[in-house]
């Protein structure tokens, strides 16, 4: 194929050894101009919204190590994202660890100029709060819908006070302005004490999904993946996979973990069964290294770093097929 001596290809293990050279998601190469590629990998080191357990600022950084463990071909769609699409590690948004509001613009800034350059943006966190930057700046035309992995809604209101910018509700504030569609938007994996009985019903009330865990294990992985088909349907959508979703078994490092969750191969399996969505964006969060220093969490993080990869991929590919249908005819 002429796209595989042309697109950017990750530095091969059969070549230079994974545990060398200079690390970058997927061992990609770095573009400091996003122009021209049409997948742009980065990482958001912040964690000014969290709550309680600090450490997500440090998940970019090892998760761009833990990626030299991906390769190039996923074993069971058999998507080579490198062949299908222009792909590149684009560096750190820039943040500011000491100020939460400055860091919100920063964000939305710098997704605004990936997604002015045609970028589908894959994202690398960082604590929650960094999806509604994220999403300011590539669905301020209309809004997405959303497959949403977490053991938290994040449709919360305020906390110590009058805080509204947390970890905890970035989804609520994307619903208030326009950019998430709760009608297709579902959450998956939900549980967890509360402060009160009616914390999770706002999300509820405006149409949201809520999948609880209970439900999950009742369902099963394939009539869950059916639900999130029906939810989201053929408009654009986002993925977001907050690792604290899984058991904390498979995912200690984590800021709030919460027994109880999904394996790592179901959540494996629930990515992969959302190919052929319209999707323009995803986002794996909360990985907080100083919690796991097996390191564990951050291969966990990196691998549905890949798996989302191959969606979008995939949905790329499927979007260039349609416009060059339409451009036929």
């Amino acid at each position: 194929m002429a796209e595989k001596s042309t697109n950017p290809k990750p530095l091969s293990g059969l070549v230079v050894p994974r545990f060398g050279g200079i690390a970058t998601f997927m061992r990609l190469p770095v573009f400091q101009d996003p122009k021209g590629l049409d997948i742009a990998i980065s990482g958001v080191p912040w964690d000014g919204g969290t709550t309680n357990r600090a450490g997500a600022r440090h998940g970019p950084r090892a998760l761009r190590d833990a990626s030299c463990l991906m390769r190039y071909v996923h074993h069971v769609s058999r998507i080579s994202p490198y062949d299908i699409a222009r792909c590149g590690d684009v560096g750190d948004c820039p943040v500011n660890p000491i100020d939460l509001n400055d860091t919100i613009k920063k964000v939305e800034k710098f997704f605004a100029k990936l997604h002015g350059a045609g970028c589908i943006p894959l994202t690398a966190g960082g604590d929650h709060l960094i999806s509604l930057p994220i999403m300011r700046a590539i669905a301020k035309d209309r809004p997405v819908g959303m497959v949403h992995f977490d053991a938290h809604t994040d449709t919360w209101d305020r906390y110590f006070g009058d805080y509204k910018l947390t970890h905890g509700t970035p989804f609520r504030r994307a619903i208030e302005e326009g950019l998430l569609d709760p009608k297709r938007t579902i959450q998956i994996g939900i549980r967890g004490s509360l402060y009160g009985e009616a914390d999770n019903d706002w999300g509820e009330r405006q149409g949201i999904r809520v999948i609880y865990i209970e439900e999950f294990f009742k369902l099963g992985v394939e009539k869950v993946i059916k639900e999130a088909r029906r939810v989201v349907g053929a408009g654009p959508t986002y993925i977001s996979f907050d690792v604290d979703g899984l058991d904390p078994v498979y995912a200690p490092g984590t800021g709030t973990p919460e027994i109880g969750g999904y394996s790592t191969a179901e959540a494996q399996q629930m990515l992969r069964g959302l190919q052929g969505l319209d999707l323009v964006g995803g986002d794996v969060v909360e990985v907080a290294p100083p919690f796991d220093p097996s390191g564990n969490t951050a291969v966990v993080g990196a691998t549905m770093m890949f798996e989302i990869l191959c969606l979008l991929a995939d949905a790329h590919r499927n979007r260039a097929k349609k416009a060059k249908g339409k451009a036929k005819r």
